[in-house]
């Protein structure tokens, strides 16, 4: 099949050969009022054909995680953290939870209340984070491939992956992760 394709390009390529076209080349006696001769040149020049160059314009940079060794309780928590943040700001938001600066809002556990405004209740998950902060920097740079403007966490999404079972019978925990991030200022266009 390799081996087809190749030959249909080589056909194409020898059909593409350039010929010049016929160039009259008149040479003037010395005297300007008439024309001594006239010479007529044909010249095939081989040159590969160029390639069309098709520019594709991305709207999204997708990064996924399989099976990550990380809580999907956590890490549902965490995806709302972040989404609608820029890479850079979700990472450092990220960040100061591994440094217990600011805890993820967790409002819908039963979990000890923290410190901070209209915050019901909160944990630092840092495993959880250092997860996600390695496929948040992998869309980023996704991002910045594909020319995306304005990058932002549009889609932030855990779900829970296929465990295996530990000793004793129990159960690991895993988790698959997918972040989408868009250009901000098109989400906005199409919301209104």
């Amino acid at each position: 099949m390799v081996d087809e394709k190749k030959s249909k390009v080589e056909k194409e390529i020898k059909e593409e050969i350039i010929e010049t076209k016929v160039e009259d080349v008149k040479v003037a006696s010395a005297d300007a009022d008439k024309v001594d001769t006239e010479k007529v040149e044909t010249k095939k020049v081989e040159t590969k054909p160029k390639k069309k160059v098709e520019v594709k314009i991305y709207d999204k940079a997708v990064a996924n995680g399989f099976g990550l060794k990380i809580s999907p309780k956590q890490c549902k928590y965490t995806c709302r953290v972040i989404r609608g943040k820029s890479p850079e700001a979700a990472v450092a938001r990220l960040q100061a939870v591994i440094d217990e600066k600011r805890p993820v809002p967790m409002a819908g556990l039963e979990v000890g209340h923290k410190k901070g405004k209209g915050l019901a209740g909160g944990k630092w998950p840092k495993n959880a984070c250092r997860g996600i902060m390695e496929i948040v920097k992998q869309a980023g740079a996704n991002a910045v491939v594909l020319g995306i403007e304005n990058p932002c966490v549009a889609i932030a999404r855990s779900d829970r992956a296929s465990a295996p079972y530990r000793k004793a019978g129990r159960k690991a925990k895993r988790t698959n992760l997918y972040i989408e991030i868009r250009d901000k200022t098109k989400m906005m266009r199409k919301k209104k």
